[in-house]
């Protein structure tokens, strides 16, 4: 039951999505023709923003835009991944020639490299010119476009940050290449690709002999994915293996989750402040999006401190949550918890009392702060009332 009303909840998604496609003819010098493309910005696409979104570039989208779109879809309504352009390139029977290679290398050759040269000196820039597009940008290809898309990898700096290729039928030396390019990167790249079990077999032997290139190579600047899916084609690998690549090449830029908490931000040498304020510079230098820090995360970083019996990590979470929301009792309230821990009850109650003049947090409530202030003050009056006493006698 629960897996039909995911797949249902999909359909709905998708059908949203493939409502917004938007289609346009680009006018090519370089092709000496005209293209069509597919474009979905996403939802509540504002250009007069100043909020980016990484590019995603479909090929072969007569038949793999909607699988790539209603991917994107899905994942971006449960904050999987960050809203992005989806943009696809229709190729239909232009495909060969888009695709041309040398026999040899593999590499965009004659109509194939006028093509390479439409992608990268024409459509990108235009793309950059008219849209919010951020400097993240990702290729997907399957078959004939797989073993292109590696092209735009020899650039000097690669044309694209993150590469999808879907059961890529290798040409020449593609294969070698795309390795040795790899080992010596040094520019931030994901690289992820697919094959299964029941793929055209001369094309899985060669992706299965590239995997085993590419699974020993030791570069800081790659991060490499693989799956080899079963039971499925050439074809239908094409939905779950999207789904894995997508899910690992943002996996950065998630929620918190457990795993992390506990294998990261738990053995983090440091304060856990400066944990998450690192994890979100990375999502901003990789992906070139801001995305805020929330107060749910905030919370789950308080929780390690604990485990960690951490108090400055306490306090310096509560001073960040202060940068980031002044408005929330949520920083000055964790600042007084620090306070409290430290015996220093009058810094305390003082702290407590100022929360209690900002917006409630949403798991402690305005009583909850109260009955900290009331019971610290019963503490510091016992406390002047014993040195009265001893005073006394």
């Amino acid at each position: 039951m629960k897996n039909s009303l995911i797949f249902i909840f999909s359909l709905l998604l998708c059908a949203q999505s493939f409502a917004q496609v938007t289609y346009e003819k680009f006018e090519s010098r370089k092709l000496n023709s005209s293209r069509e493309l597919k474009i979905k910005l996403p939802d509540n696409y504002d250009p007069e923003s100043d909020l980016k979104h990484p590019v995603i570039i479909v090929f072969d989208a007569e038949y793999l835009f909607e699988p790539v779109a209603g991917q994107v879809s899905y994942q971006t309504y449960f904050d999987e991944m960050p809203k992005s352009i989806i943009v696809g390139v229709v190729q239909g029977k232009e495909r060969f020639y888009d695709s041309y290679y040398d026999e040899v290398s593999g590499l965009p050759f004659e109509s194939g490299d006028r093509f390479y040269k439409f992608i990268d000196q024409e459509l990108i820039p235009y793309l950059d010119s008219n849209f919010n597009t951020s400097k993240f940008k990702v290729a997907v290809g399957h078959d004939l476009m797989g073993n292109f898309i590696n092209s735009f990898l020899f650039h000097e700096t690669p044309v694209f940050q993150a590469y999808i290729n879907l059961s890529p039928d290798f040409k020449g030396t593609m294969n070698e290449n795309v390795a040795t390019r790899l080992e010596w990167l040094d520019n931030d790249v994901f690289y992820y690709m697919a094959t299964a079990d029941k793929d055209i077999k001369p094309i899985r032997d060669r992706i299965r002999n590239t995997n085993d290139k590419l699974k020993t190579l030791d570069n800081q600047n790659l991060t490499y994915y693989y799956d080899e899916l079963v039971g499925d084609s050439h074809y239908t690998l094409v939905t779950g293996a999207l789904s894995k690549a997508l899910d690992r090449i943002f996996e950065l830029y998630k929620p918190l989750d457990e795993k992390e908490l506990k294998e990261k931000a738990l053995p983090y040498e440091g304060t856990l402040d400066n944990y998450i304020v690192d994890r979100y510079k990375r999502i901003d230098d990789l992906f070139g999006i801001f995305k805020p820090i929330s107060e749910e995360e905030l919370q789950q970083l308080i929780v390690i401190a604990d485990q960690r019996e951490d108090i400055e990590s306490v306090y310096k979470i509560g001073k960040l949550a202060n940068k980031l929301n002044p408005n929330s009792s949520f920083g000055t309230y964790y600042m007084a918890l620090h306070a409290e821990k430290l015996g220093k009850t009058k810094k305390a109650v003082k702290l407590y009392e100022s929360a209690l003049a900002l917006e409630d947090m949403a798991h402690i409530n305005r009583e909850f702060i109260m009955s900290h202030v009331e019971d610290l003050k019963f503490v510091e009056d016992d406390t002047v009332t014993e040195a009265e006493d001893d005073e006394e006698n």
